[in-house]
C-alpha cells in the first residue's frame, strides 16, 4: 500500500480570474509547443517548387479558419467568428507574404524555415508594442504560423473539440482557435501560464461561461494529465491535487453558485423595482445585432448602449449608409418597445479601422477618437447619422455621441445632426423628428460642467470605464497600476453624484453604461444617488435585478449619503459590502464581492 507521502501534495497557483465559477474536475494538459524547424539549403531550381508549397500551404489554412469561423458562428455566433477575421488578414497580408517570397529568393533556404522567420519578426514588433488590443496581434501571428506549419509539414494539430471526457484544460497558452473550438460540455474550465483580461482566451470563457483563471505562470509544467484540480475564476486560484477538506469546501461552494444563478433566473420577468416600489431601467450593453437576443432573454428593458464602431472593425471596408441602416433597424425591432441607445462611432485608443490611415500616437486613450474623430472625418459622421435617423423610423431609437469634453464639442455635433437632418427632408426621407439626443459623460472637464451640458441633450449615460481612468490618471489596461484603478475613489463618487444632480436639476434622466453600474455593492450607492438607467452586460442583469428588487430605497440613500463624506476606499468597500450582505448574501458568494 502506498505510503501517505507518495500522494501528490495539495498545491495553490494563483493568476488573473477572468471568467467566474468554481469547476472541479480532471487536468488535461494541452501540448503549445512552437514547431520545430531545420533549416535546410536549397537549390535555385526549388525556390519555385518552394513558393508553391508555400502557396497551397496558405490556401489549406485559410479553408480551415474560415471551417473554424463556420463552427463558430454556429455555436456561439458571429460575433465570435468574426475573432478569426485577423488570421485571415494574416494570411492575405501581401507585404507579409512578399517578405517570405524575397527572403527564399535571397537566401535559398526551406520554406518551413524562412516562413517561421519572418512570422517570429512580425510577432516580436506586435509584442513589443505596449498596447494591449495591438499585443494581442501577436497571438493571431503565432496561432496562424503554426497552422501554416502544420500543413508545410504535414502535421496535425491536437483538437480540443474531439475530447471525449469532461477535463479542466491546462496550457502555457491557448490560441483563439483552439479556445473558440471546445465544446462546453466537455472543457469545463481552463487555466493557462500566460494571459489577461483582455486576451481572447478570457473572452471566450467568458462567453461559454467557464470557469477560468490565466497569468498562472508555470501551472502547465507543474500538473499532470489526469490530476485533479479546482479553479476558482472568481478568486483567481487553481489548486492541484486538493484534499478532502479542500474538496468538500469548494464542492459546496459550486452547489451554491448553481443554486443562485438557478434563482437569478426566475426574476428575467420581473421589474427592476425597490421593496417600496421604485423603479429603474436595466439595459444591456451591446456590440452587435446578434447580441439582442441573448439581452432580452436575460430580461433587459432595453439596450442602453449600443457600440456601432465594432460594426465597422475587422472589414477591409468601411459600411454604407444602406448597411448601417439595417442593422441600426434590426435592433429597433427587436427591442422595440424598448428603447435603443445607439452611440456613434467611438473610434481609437484600443479600437481601430483597418480601412484607415490612422496615424499612431503616443496615447491614443488620450488622442484623435471618438466625437473628435468624428468632428474630422464629417463624411463618415455624416454618413452614420443619416442612418441611426432613418431607422427611428422602426422602432424607439435614441442617439448618444462619446467623449464630449464640452459644450462647444456638443454644438457642433448637434449642428451636424441638424444637417443630416435638412438633408433628408429634402429628398423626403422619414425618421424621428424627436428623436432623443444624450452625451456620454465621460471626461473630467465633462462632468464638471455637467450643469452647462445639460441644458443642450434629452438624457446622460456616465461612462465610468474612461470617467475613473481619466479621473485617477490611471491607464486601465496597465497591470502594474491596476490597484490603482478604483470606483470606490471618493472622487469618483462625489463626480458620479454631481452629474447626476446637475442632469435632474434640468429634468433629464442619467443612466450609466460603463462596468461600475454591473458590480452589485456599486449598484446600491448609484441607486441611492437616483441613477435612473443601469445598463450592463447581459450576464450581468439578472444580478443587478436582484440587488435592485432586494433593498429599501431609503437604505440605498442612506449609503450614498454615507460614503459620499468618507475619505477612505476601505471604508467605502465595508460599508457597501455590509449592506450587500444584509439585502443579497448570495451575490457576494457570486461576485466574490470584496
Amino acid at each position: 500500500m502506498p505510503s501517505q507521502s507518495s500522494r501528490p501534495q495539495e498545491r495553490v497557483f494563483h493568476g488573473i480570474g477572468v471568467s467566474p465559477g468554481v469547476a472541479i474536475g480532471k487536468a488535461f494538459i494541452f501540448d503549445t509547443e512552437e514547431v520545430v524547424v531545420i533549416k535546410r539549403h536549397i537549390d535555385a531550381a526549388q525556390v519555385p517548387v518552394e513558393i508553391a508549397r508555400f502557396e497551397d500551404a496558405l490556401i489549406r489554412t485559410r479553408q480551415e479558419i474560415l471551417q473554424i469561423q463556420d463552427k463558430i458562428s454556429e455555436r456561439l455566433g458571429t460575433k465570435h467568428a468574426e475573432i478569426f477575421n485577423a488570421h485571415l488578414l494574416v494570411l492575405e497580408d501581401r507585404s507579409f507574404i512578399e517578405d517570405v517570397i524575397k527572403k527564399i529568393e535571397r537566401e535559398r533556404s526551406n520554406i518551413e524555415y524562412v516562413f517561421e522567420q519572418v512570422s517570429r519578426k512580425y510577432a516580436e514588433i506586435f509584442a513589443q508594442i505596449e498596447d494591449d488590443y495591438l499585443k494581442e496581434r501577436a497571438s493571431d501571428i503565432r496561432d496562424v504560423t503554426r497552422r501554416v506549419l502544420h500543413n508545410l509539414m504535414g502535421k496535425k494539430r491536437e483538437d480540443v473539440g474531439r475530447l471525449t471526457e469532461e477535463v479542466i484544460i491546462v496550457a502555457y497558452d491557448l490560441s483563439p482557435s483552439d479556445t473558440a473550438l471546445m465544446h462546453k460540455d466537455k472543457v469545463i474550465s481552463f487555466a493557462t501560464d500566460i494571459g489577461a483580461m483582455t486576451s481572447h482566451t478570457a473572452i471566450m470563457a467568458r462567453s461559454l461561461r467557464a470557469p477560468a483563471v490565466v497569468g498562472l505562470r508555470d501551472i502547465s509544467r507543474k500538473v499532470k494529465t489526469g490530476e485533479t484540480l479546482v479553479v476558482d475564476g472568481t478568486g483567481g486560484v487553481v489548486i492541484a491535487s486538493p484534499t478532502r477538506d479542500t474538496l468538500r469546501k469548494y464542492t459546496h461552494v459550486r452547489t451554491k453558485l448553481r443554486a443562485i444563478e438557478e434563482r437569478l433566473v426566475n426574476l428575467k420577468d420581473l421589474p427592476a423595482e425597490t421593496l417600496d416600489g421604485y423603479r429603474v431601467s436595466l439595459a444591456a450593453n451591446i456590440e452587435l445585432p446578434e447580441d439582442v437576443r441573448g439581452a432580452l432573454a436575460q430580461g433587459a428593458d432595453g439596450i442602453g448602449l449600443y457600440r456601432t464602431e465594432f460594426f465597422f472593425m475587422n472589414r477591409r471596408d468601411i459600411p454604407g449608409e444602406d448597411e448601417q441602416v439595417e442593422a441600426y433597424r434590426s435592433v429597433a425591432e427587436q427591442t422595440y418597445p424598448h428603447s435603443v441607445i445607439i452611440r456613434t462611432l467611438d473610434l481609437g485608443g484600443d479600437k481601430f479601422l483597418s480601412d484607415l490611415k490612422v496615424p499612431r500616437e503616443m496615447n491614443p486613450f488620450l488622442g484623435w477618437r471618438a466625437i473628435r474623430f468624428c468632428l474630422e472625418r464629417t463624411d463618415i459622421f455624416k454618413a452614420q447619422l443619416r442612418a441611426i435617423l432613418r431607422a427611428s423610423t422602426k422602432g424607439n431609437v435614441k442617439v448618444m455621441f462619446p467623449m464630449i469634453s464640452g459644450i462647444d464639442e456638443l454644438m457642433r455635433a448637434r449642428g451636424i445632426l441638424g444637417e443630416c437632418m435638412d438633408e433628408l427632408r429634402k429628398k423626403g426621407r422619414k425618421f424621428d423628428e424627436g428623436i432623443e439626443v444624450g452625451a456620454m459623460i465621460e471626461i473630467p472637464s465633462a462632468a464638471l460642467t455637467a450643469d452647462i451640458i445639460a441644458k443642450q441633450v434629452d438624457f446622460f449615460s456616465i461612462g465610468t470605464n474612461d470617467l475613473i481612468q481619466y479621473s485617477l490618471a490611471v491607464d486601465r489596461v496597465n497591470e502594474k497600476i491596476a490597484y490603482l484603478y478604483e470606483p470606490r475613489h471618493p472622487a469618483i463618487l462625489r463626480l458620479i453624484s454631481q452629474i447626476i444632480t446637475a442632469g435632474h436639476k434640468e429634468n433629464i434622466w442619467v443612466g450609466m453604461c460603463g462596468e461600475m453600474a454591473g458590480e452589485p455593492s456599486l449598484a446600491l450607492i448609484l441607486l441611492g444617488m437616483g441613477l435612473d438607467e443601469f445598463s450592463v452586460s447581459a450576464v450581468s442583469i439578472p444580478e443587478i435585478k436582484k440587488v435592485i428588487r432586494s433593498v429599501q430605497l431609503a437604505d440605498a440613500r442612506a449609503l450614498a449619503e454615507d460614503v459620499l463624506g468618507y475619505t477612505s476606499i476601505e471604508d467605502i468597500r465595508t460599508r457597501c459590502r455590509r449592506l450587500l450582505l444584509k439585502v443579497a448574501p448570495e451575490l457576494v458568494v457570486l461576485k466574490g464581492e470584496r
